[in-house]
């Protein structure tokens, strides 16, 4: 079948699934992992800069970021405008991260040696692409 809709799923699934594997040990899902290393790197980070950041909407990065926020992972603090929310990693966040890095950093080695530098170049740069589909 040549649904591109189909392949990209199954992918996504697969992908996820390594990724799960590997972030067990530190009780984290891929998508919170993404969350935590995006507020790392943007930090403090609006909430809306957040959904642009990963392509998701207001929503439903809200309810992940109140999920680690239980978890103590994250914290959330009004901006200068008071309906500007920004989130940072808690001491916390930041050792789970710190956690989480290598553990990402083993599957990305794997996937990157299963596919040879090549394919993996180009399959970063028709994923870089898709983005150009939104």
């Amino acid at each position: 079948m040549t649904c591109m809709g189909l392949h990209v799923r199954r992918a996504s699934r697969i992908m996820t699934q390594r990724y799960d594997a590997a972030f067990r040990s530190v009780g984290l899902a891929p998508t919170q992992f993404t969350l935590l290393v995006a507020i790392h790197l943007l930090e403090p980070a609006a909430i809306t800069q957040l959904a642009q950041e990963l392509f998701t909407d207001q929503t439903t990065i809200t309810r992940n970021i109140k999920l680690l926020e239980q978890r103590g992972l994250v914290a959330i603090n009004p901006g200068d405008d008071r309906r500007i929310k920004l989130a940072s990693l808690t001491v916390e966040g930041q050792a789970v991260l710190e956690q989480a890095l290598p553990l990402w950093e083993q599957v990305q080695t794997e996937v990157k040696q299963h596919f040879g530098e090549e394919k993996w170049q180009t399959l970063l740069s028709l994923l870089a692409e898709v983005k150009t589909l939104s």
